[in-house]
C-alpha cells in the first residue's frame, strides 16, 4: 500500500476522533504546529523515519517536544503511529489531516504563480474572484517564477489556468510550426 493511502486512513481516523470528541479545532491547531516544528526541523523528521532508534525513544522526544502543548489525544495518537512502527510517515499523515480538515470545513488551498509577487490588492482581488467562483473560502499562495515573462498560473487542486505570456509564447510556437509543414 502506498504511503500515501496509508498516512490518508491514519489522517481521517484522527478527523473522525477529533470530530467525536468534539475537538475538531483544537486538534487542527496542535497538528498545524507538528507540521511546522517538523518542517523546519528535518533531523526530528529523520529521527522519526529512523528504523535503528527504538519507538520508545521517538515517542519519548515527542513527548518531550510536545506534552504541555498538545491535547492528549493528538499525543496518543503519536504514540499509537510510532509503536505501529509508522513514524516514517507522521508528517504526510499531519498534512493529510489538514487537507482532510479543509474538505470538512469546505476550504480551498489554490497556488498563483506569477512573474514577480502580486501586490496586495491583485492577491486579494484573485482570491475574491477564486472564491466566489468556487464558493469555498480560499487559502491562496503566491509563488514567483520569472520564467513566466508576465501573466499568472493558478492551481486548484487538479485544475489550472494558464495565462502567462510563456504559454502563449509556446502556443504560438506551436501555431507557426503546425502552419509551416
Amino acid at each position: 500500500m502506498s504511503v500515501y493511502k496509508v498516512a490518508s486512513r491514519y489522517a481521517k481516523s484522527l478527523l473522525d476522533l477529533a470530530q467525536e470528541q468534539g475537538k475538531l479545532e483544537d486538534v487542527k491547531a496542535n497538528i498545524e504546529q507538528f507540521v511546522s516544528v517538523v518542517k523546519e526541523n528535518t533531523a526530528l523528521r529523520a529521527v522519526l523515519a529512523n528504523p535503528i532508534i527504538t519507538f520508545e525513544k521517538k515517542y519519548a522526544i515527542l513527548d518531550q517536544l510536545f506534552k504541555d502543548k498538545f491535547d492528549a489525544s493528538v499525543l496518543a495518537f503519536f504514540k499509537i503511529m510510532i509503536y505501529k512502527g509508522r513514524g516514517e510517515i507522521l508528517y504526510s499523515t499531519a498534512q493529510e489531516f489538514l487537507r482532510g480538515y479543509n474538505v470538512i470545513k469546505g476550504v480551498v488551498e489554490a497556488t498563483v504563480t506569477s512573474a514577480s509577487t502580486l501586490s496586495t490588492e491583485n492577491f486579494e482581488a484573485l482570491k475574491s474572484l477564486i472564491a466566489k467562483e468556487l464558493g469555498a473560502e480560499v487559502i491562496l499562495t503566491n509563488k514567483v517564477d520569472a520564467s513566466l515573462i508576465g501573466g499568472f498560473v493558478v492551481k486548484v487542486g487538479d485544475k489550472q489556468v494558464d495565462t502567462s505570456i510563456s504559454r502563449k509564447l509556446e502556443d504560438l510556437e506551436r501555431y507557426l510550426a503546425v502552419r509551416s509543414v
